[in-house]
């Protein structure tokens, strides 16, 4: 039996397994930095399957390693998530959320179970290959400044440091058993935007004895979107939008500040520091001219993503052998972000998509809603395939 058919057979016989564990880790979600038990969770069944995990990288990560015939010819990363999102779960399904308000609405539980499993499999083939791969159970992805960062920061990309790392994430506009890949730019920066505007409060009907900062809010918030729209490159994606204003006054009355959240998108690092310079000046000044002050508090996200499209070629080829080119899709840009995008600024990286829509099933929900879940046959997929794309780009 070939090694791809072995790897196959292996995802197969594993799924009822990786099923449970995604199940187990859905039932019990964690919010980024607090993903404790999930850590030790993912430790345990490491240590089941043969594998002696590294515990509290980046506080709540993980890192392990399997290594092959001569281990030191070349190592590569493969990397999970396991972070949650603060959503009520809507589904009626058994493994649902035990924790109110929190839930596994991104996917991060399928990436941590099919990373397990695809640490059975390259365990049980592990004499049939030669380099070392290097798990990265990763804390932290939906939160600033992102737990990539820490990751980094704790060496999980040092000795020695891989040639490339590999990423998988859910996608619910492609059916399960189907695949996407994208070449270079791919996902986008993302910076948070907090902006307190500050007038003098009083009567709704005296205005004049006042400085309102819901009318100045109003005319920043119109104002900031020129940047976009007469500043930026029109050939160059890039998004702001603010989706959160608070001024609490009522019909009679000027509160004395407005506060106002919103996030910006890029994808070039040039423009994303010209971008987030304009937004802060535009807005300081409009709220100087109109009598009031507006102070602009900028939390920095992650950087964008940038595929290096000689490793997600060779990925993309791995992965037409193992689901077949009618299963394998290019697919587009998005601005979204990923902190995966750290890793990418440093070694080559590769963050694809695995499908998990069901039509039939009625699985059809996106991400970061409180319906989303997925086609678990996407689990008989995804363990096998991430292992035959580690082992072709280490050589075998």
């Amino acid at each position: 039996m070939s090694l791809l058919q072995q790897i196959k057979t292996l995802s197969l016989a594993y799924s009822d397994s990786v099923v449970a564990f995604r199940r187990h880790l859905h039932a019990h979600p964690e919010l980024s930095y607090q993903e404790y038990n999930t850590a030790k969770y993912v430790a345990a069944q490491l240590r089941e399957a043969g594998i002696e995990p590294v515990e509290g990288i980046a506080t709540t990560g993980v890192l392990a390693e399997i290594k092959g015939k001569n281990p030191d010819k070349k190592t590569i990363a493969l990397r999970a998530d396991m972070d949650a999102l603060p959503i009520e779960e809507a589904n009626n399904v058994s493994y649902k959320s035990t924790n109110p308000g929190v839930m596994h609405a991104c996917g991060h539980d399928v990436h941590t179970s099919s990373l397990l499993g695809t640490a059975k499999i390259l365990k049980a083939v592990s004499d049939q290959f030669e380099g070392t791969v290097r798990l990265l159970f990763q804390p932290g992805e939906e939160k600033n400044p992102g737990g990539a960062s820490y990751m980094i920061r704790d060496g999980a990309l040092e000795n020695p440091r891989p040639q490339s790392i590999l990423g998988q994430h859910v996608f619910p506009l492609l059916p399960a058993g189907k695949v996407g890949f994208r070449e270079g730019m791919y996902m986008a920066s993302a910076d948070e935007i907090y902006l307190k505007v500050i007038g003098k409060g009083g009567h709704g009907a005296a205005p004049d004895l006042a400085i309102d900062p819901i009318v100045i809010a109003s005319h920043i918030i119109i104002a900031l979107q020129q940047i976009i729209s007469r500043n930026a490159n029109p050939r160059q994606p890039t998004v702001l939008t603010f989706g959160n204003i608070i001024g609490h006054g009522a019909t009679n009355i000027i509160p004395n500040e407005v506060n106002i959240a919103g996030t910006f998108r890029a994808m070039n690092e040039q423009w994303r520091e010209s971008g987030l310079t304009k937004i802060k000046k535009m807005a300081e000044s409009i709220a100087e001219g109109m009598g009031g002050r507006c102070e602009v508090d900028i939390s920095r996200g992650y950087p964008y993503l940038e595929n290096n499209p000689e490793l997600t070629r060779r990925i993309r080829a791995a992965a037409v052998e193992y689901v077949g080119s009618e299963n394998v899709f290019d697919i587009d840009i998005t601005l979204g972000a990923e902190d995966f995008a750290y890793y990418s600024q440093i070694i080559p990286a590769a963050f694809y998509r695995l499908g998990t829509r069901n039509d039939t099933k009625g699985i059809t929900s996106y991400v970061h809603t409180p319906t989303f879940d997925i086609d678990e046959d996407a689990l008989k997929i995804g363990p096998g395939l991430m292992a035959w794309m580690a082992l072709k780009e280490l050589g075998n």
